[in-house]
């Protein structure tokens, strides 16, 4: 299940109950959507919201496009209604809110496999994201993150004001200290949880543009793969702060070719730009390669 995950860069939100904006969002360029049925929805609004997301997913994904749906949280009893109408053949992931812990990732495991196997669709093609915004979701991350095989993205954010805030108690500030563990240590569990591409939360100021570019670049530099996005002006900006750049590649393919030659004459370490590099840089460097393959960046 989790060998289906895409890196993805931008996840952009898009309210389900606004077919138009729905039909526009992919001319924007993010990696992938998320048809919201939760916060952007309000209650008389969400049967509409469910029916154009049971419409739309298909059809977007015959695009090409990759689609996520974020359902309602466990504690509103609508997720199973949700989940009826969200998981659709082509449909890549569900978000699920205010996920409280391991339980509710395989509460949800169990409604998604159900409505596969009434829909046809073949067991474990549909991915989960669980998103921590309660402190106890944020404590038990590692457990969240290895609760279902299904679990392909994850990570903490920390915007200002809304559940995450509320739960912990923090005061925001552009700079971010006050979230830095909180971010850090749901990165860490989501790594040593198997979870593959990592993504952080959004940036909340649709203006700030360069408040966004530096919350980016910290979010890559901590080991996020992406961010959540909330607008279209912001895609362009975060996609080009998480794809690695052609000085990178270079740098990457450089370094597994020194590791081939010195192979070759019986060597396993090599200067390389002023370091010595080993097995463990290669590594690195294959992978970081794979990944920009995986993007688009880079040729087969």
């Amino acid at each position: 299940m989790k060998d289906q995950a895409r890196p993805l860069r931008t996840m952009l939100y898009v309210p389900a109950n606004k077919e138009d904006w729905v039909r526009k969002a992919p001319k924007y360029g993010a990696d992938a959507l998320i048809l919201d049925i939760e916060d952007s929805v309000p209650l008389d609004e969400k049967q509409n919201a469910r029916e154009i997301v049971s419409r739309l997913v298909p059809e977007l994904a015959s695009e090409g496009v990759t689609v996520l749906v974020r359902v309602n949280d466990m504690d509103t009893g609508l997720t199973g209604q949700d989940i009826s109408y969200a998981v659709q053949e082509g449909l890549y992931g569900i978000t699920l809110p205010m996920v409280k812990g391991a339980s509710d990732v395989k509460a949800l495991d169990n409604l998604i496999s159900n409505e596969e196997g009434k829909k046809n669709i073949k067991h474990g093609t549909v991915l989960i994201d669980p998103g921590l915004e309660t402190a106890a979701g944020l404590r038990f991350a590692y457990e969240v993150g290895t609760s279902s095989d299904r679990v392909a993205h994850m990570g903490a954010g920390g915007g200002r004001g809304g559940d995450i805030a509320r739960a912990v108690g923090y005061q925001w500030t552009p700079e971010g200290t006050e979230t830095l563990f909180i971010r850090s240590k749901v990165l860490l569990d989501s790594r040593a949880g198997g979870v593959p591409y990592p993504l952080t939360g959004l940036w909340q100021d649709i203006h700030d543009h360069e408040g966004l570019r530096r919350f980016a670049q910290h979010s890559r530099e901590l080991g996020y793969n992406g961010m959540t996005v909330i607008h279209p002006s912001h895609v362009p900006i975060v996609n080009e702060i998480f794809s690695p750049s052609k000085e990178e590649i270079n740098e990457w393919q450089g370094l597994v070719e020194s590791m081939k030659k010195i192979r070759e004459t019986g060597g396993a370490a090599v200067s390389f730009q002023g370091g010595m590099v080993d097995i463990a840089h290669e590594k690195t460097a294959l992978e970081m390669l794979d990944m920009a393959r995986a993007l688009g960046l880079l040729d087969s």
